[in-house]
């Protein structure tokens, strides 16, 4: 599916718009690239700079640190996933159908886009599974919620909140609910693949259909 958008993560996150240079796409591309091999951790801008063949304070004109980086990523991929629900659930009337396709959204949110060719969005999707939570699991997320670094995710489960409350009106807890459909997409994937006694379900390749599956039952089940 090839969608001409922009993605406009918040602008505390860097020092100079990545998306407005080719140079600056390139260290979105290849940082997706580089942390989906290595791993965040061992992740840092000298490394990416010999990837892109370029200069470490290259890198630093558009990214404080690799922390700002990674949540510049990370808020790139609730928008976009954001956006994806959208386009997905556009003139679904039926509430519980377009449910339904959340939840495949949430799961299969990987397609490559051709139109923004700097991001993988396959790749990207696994960097978040493997990477996401670091994002905000850290001892400056109350500091950094106040600067609205989080927006993008509360959004995201807002709209999956409202189609919940159309469902299910009085159901108590519309927002936990929309925040674990999420979560759940994301970590089940990761511990199919990696902690495999900590699920159900089998991920083959990129065949996710068991997580949806899964879901969708946790779902209709509290919603009933």
């Amino acid at each position: 599916m090839a969608i001409g958008i922009k993605v406009s993560p918040n602008k505390a996150f860097y020092l100079k718009d990545p998306q407005e240079t080719t140079l600056g796409k390139k260290i979105i591309k290849e940082s997706i690239l580089l942390i989906d091999e290595i791993g965040f951790e061992d992740f840092n801008f000298k490394k990416l700079a010999v990837q892109m063949e370029s200069t470490e304070a290259s890198v630093y004109r558009y990214f404080e640190n690799k922390h700002m980086l990674l949540i510049y990523l990370v808020s790139w991929y609730w928008e976009w996933v954001s956006y994806l629900m959208e386009v997905n659930t556009m003139n679904i009337k039926d509430s519980k159908e377009k449910l339904k396709l959340i939840i495949r959204t949430l799961v299969y949110a990987s397609k490559d886009n051709a139109a923004i060719e700097f991001v993988n969005e396959s790749v990207l999707h696994r960097l978040f599974i493997a990477e996401g939570t670091k994002a905000y699991h850290r001892k400056t997320v109350d500091q950094e919620n106040k600067e609205g670094f989080f927006l993008n995710y509360k959004e995201l489960v807002q709209k999956i909140a409202d189609v919940i409350l159309e469902i299910k009106p009085k159901f108590p807890y519309p927002h936990a609910l929309a925040t674990e459909l999420f979560e759940m997409a994301n970590n089940h994937i990761y511990f199919a693949q990696h902690l495999p006694r900590l699920t159900d379900v089998e991920v083959v390749g990129e065949d996710y259909s068991e997580v949806d599956e899964m879901i969708e039952y946790f779902a209709f089940k509290l919603l009933a």
